[in-house]
């Protein structure tokens, strides 16, 4: 009898267990994107970090993947150099990047020589932020590189079987990190401050790497199996010139626009909802903190459902359009409603609101770019749309932060000085996240568009019968 080998992505147990390990370094990573968020307050007091600081540190994880062009790079990377390369490269540099982080939060930088020469220009950032942003910077690098690494390998994986519900669960559990960040995160601050939070993310970065490398030796096996060259390149190799036809492409220009707006109004609001919430309805941080942490887990659970949808259904260019029209009906709750009639149940409504929005756009989106452009450059299309949206998350909590202090004259001096009790008026600032909301709607309708036109096929199944 004739032995029929079975390939590796063929076993349903093989292919959760590669999606299992890449996103268990997600979870850590997003829990390490956040690990200050909950902690504005703390930042004021101990560090003397303003908003437009704060907002800064914020920006600051995408500066290297804007201005030196880090993440079209790491696309590039990717299809030339394939996945298991990428993967560490991505792991390590995240690594480091934390580790220098957590060194310019700790207790004994205030004290060197390096803490002095950083602090005698621009004064009015702390040395701390200063050093804490190239950390972060650094660290921005590696989690958009693995962010990238893991679309272009789950949909090596998942191709044509069930791949928006793939997706959607690897950004369940990556949410799950931010879940874990907004709980765990002023726990550990409670008694040891900010920089004992930032060492406990960088261990779970170390536990990261583990998991990307232990999945190296899966994606080895199925590379040999399916007679793929040493890098894992598809047999049309990758060319530089190959950007031209992703840059020209109508249906990736759009889908990529609506990213940067509608990302612009989801992850710069995580590093200010806190205090937000905290300022609305008069509450501790350490209780705001746990209020917001529902976020993530409303999009963690509905993510996967939506994904399945997709797969068994289609209706993706529809779903991203009640996406953005969700976001939109979010924002402008939180910033309308008056903070007498803003209660415990509004806001809790409104996370479900933003969460369902956070569900429905990503779950769609991410699995219509292999609809979009040819596998043979999917890295450098993942990484081109990743770069277009660190524009916007490398401006917008900047944005935010400034608002937020020119919109409440005097607050950050009077906090700064030690005054309790203030808050800031966030009204303005949610305004300009509707306002983000507002164009991704109508980038959501061209879209919509485009694909009548292009036959990109978005509103079909994912699985192929």
């Amino acid at each position: 009898m004739e032995q029929i080998r079975k390939s590796l992505r063929e076993s349903a147990f093989a292919r959760w267990l590669a999606l299992g390990l890449i996103s268990s370094t997600m979870f850590f990573g997003y829990f390490f994107i956040d690990v200050a968020a909950p902690l504005q307050s703390l930042l004021e007091t101990d560090y003397k970090w303003s908003p437009e600081v704060f907002g800064m540190l914020g920006g600051s994880e995408f500066f290297l993947n804007v201005f030196a062009f880090f993440l079209i790079l790491s696309g590039i990377i990717l299809d030339k150099m394939g996945i298991r390369f990428t993967l560490i490269t991505a792991a390590l540099t995240m690594v480091l990047g934390a580790a220098i982080k957590f060194y310019a939060l700790s207790a004994g930088f205030t004290e060197t020589v390096l803490a002095n020469w950083l602090g005698s220009f621009f004064t009015g950032v702390p040395a701390t932020a200063k050093l804490a942003f190239v950390g972060f910077a650094i660290f921005g690098v590696g989690i958009e590189m693995a962010g990238i690494t893991v679309s272009k390998t789950i949909v090596k994986w998942f191709r044509g079987r069930e791949l928006a519900l793939a997706m959607g669960l690897e950004m369940a559990i990556a949410r799950l990190g931010v879940f874990a960040v907004f709980r765990l995160s002023p726990i550990f601050a409670e008694n040891s401050g900010v920089s004992h939070s930032v060492f406990m993310g960088l261990v779970f970065l170390c536990i990261g790497f583990i998991t990307f490398f232990i999945y190296t030796f899966m994606d080895r096996k199925l590379e040999k199996q399916d007679g793929e060259t040493a890098t894992g390149e598809p047999e049309e190799e990758f060319k530089v010139s190959d950007l031209k036809k992703i840059f020209t492409n109508p249906g990736f220009l759009t889908i990529a626009a609506l990213c940067v707006l509608f990302y612009s109004a989801i992850f710069p609001f995580q590093k200010f909802a806190t205090d937000m919430l905290a300022s609305k309805l008069g509450l501790e941080i350490k209780t705001a903190a746990a209020l917001f942490s529902y976020f993530p887990i409303g999009a963690m659970i509905l993510t996967p459902f939506i994904g399945l949808f997709l797969d068994k259904k289609g209706m993706g260019a529809k779903m991203m359009l009640y996406g953005a029209i969700l976001l939109t009906i979010s924002h402008l709750i939180f910033a309308l409603v008056p903070n007498s009639a803003f209660t415990k149940p509004i806001a809790i409504g409104t996370i479900v609101i933003l969460g369902t929005a956070f569900s429905l756009v990503p779950a769609s989106m991410w699995p219509s770019v292999p609809k979009i452009v040819e596998d043979r450059y999917l890295g450098s299309a993942y990484g081109s749309i990743f770069y277009i949206q660190n524009i916007g998350l490398l401006l917008v909590p900047i944005l935010i932060g400034w608002v937020t202090s020119v919109s409440n004259p005097g607050v950050a001096e009077q906090i700064a000085a030690g005054a309790e009790g203030l808050r800031y008026d966030y009204t303005v600032p949610e305004l300009v996240f509707a306002g983000f909301g507002l164009a991704a709607i109508f980038m959501a309708m061209f879209l919509r568009r485009i694909d009548r036109i292009k036959g990109y096929g978005l509103d079909i199944p994912n699985i192929k019968k």
